[in-house]
């Protein structure tokens, strides 16, 4: 089990008093700059690891980063908090953003993201709760995350706690009935303390996902299911942290935020090869200098 990082976590917590600080301005510059600095790591550690999914990565991360860095309710040294919010990444296989991104808030050390898929490295292609602090369930296999977090709702609600559960979902992964299972379940119990958020980069492994199973129209799908459902540009860290922290009503919310795959690297853009290509070295410097403007 991987442990935390006092000086890194200590730096998160600084952070977090800056942003509750500034005004809006202020506070989508923080943002866009942690997740593109998310985003350069990945790339790294995805070349270096010679495999990854790099374009699901890049697309997910302004919503990760909003969600560790402005609203969940964690302690990176107290991961175990038993009254903390709840965080599932169901694309299990984006493990790599989510592996940067905890290792940005100090729950470990960074550099063990050089260990990334490496033999009897704790950082595997998906995510362990085992070996990982941060990680609430071990997600991959798609359709399962969702109806995990929905019995976290529950489990909240039981024991009277103000926790929140926040669950991110692949676009593709919603072809699997598992999800509108759960979809159903937490629309029936009302669940207030779940938001499901869909990352809609509209591409999953080898198509669009319109040409493979077709969602649309997606938002009339959850509200069919019970559920308020918000939709926003998921690159706009302002919008997602509205959508966030807004007052909260007596049913469970869907977020689907629309995102681009292979988001900040002009060559990934919304390009379906990506979706688990490993850039070559030449390719990661030029993507790195995209990202530090």
């Amino acid at each position: 089990m991987l442990v935390a990082d006092p000086a890194t976590a200590a730096a998160w917590r600084r952070f977090r008093e800056e942003f509750a600080a500034a005004g809006p301005d202020e506070r989508r510059e923080l943002l866009r700059a942690r997740a593109n600095r998310s985003r350069s790591t990945d790339l790294a550690m995805i070349g270096r690891a010679g495999l990854g999914h790099v374009g699901g990565d890049l697309s997910v991360l302004d919503i990760l980063t909003t969600l560790f860095f402005a609203v969940l309710r964690v302690d990176p040294e107290q991961p175990e908090w038993p009254d903390r919010d709840r965080f599932v990444l169901s694309k299990g296989h984006t493990a790599g953003a989510l592996y940067t991104t905890l290792a940005a808030a100090g729950f470990f050390a960074e550099d063990e993201l050089r260990t990334f898929a490496g033999p009897h490295s704790a950082l595997n292609g998906h995510p362990n709760r085992t070996k990982v602090p941060g990680v609430e369930t071990n997600t991959g296999p798609l359709g399962h995350g969702l109806p995990v977090a929905v019995g976290m709702a529950v489990a909240g609600r039981l024991a009277s706690s103000d926790r929140h559960v926040y669950v991110v979902l692949g676009d593709g992964e919603l072809q699997e009935g598992s999800n509108w299972e759960a979809a159903m379940t937490a629309g029936h119990r009302r669940l207030s303390n779940l938001t499901a958020v869909v990352d809609r980069n509209r591409l999953q492994q080898g198509a669009r996902t319109e040409d493979t199973a077709a969602l649309d129209p997606l938002g009339d799908k959850w509200r069919a299911f019970g559920w308020d459902v918000v939709e926003l540009d998921g690159h706009d860290h302002l919008a997602l942290l509205g959508a966030f922290t807004a007052p909260r009503g007596d049913r469970p919310v869907c977020v689907i935020a629309n995102t681009i795959k292979g988001r900040g690297v002009s060559f990934m853009e919304d390009r379906v090869e990506w979706h688990h290509k490993v850039p070559s070295a030449e390719q990661i410097t030029a993507a790195t200098a995209e990202l530090a403007r």
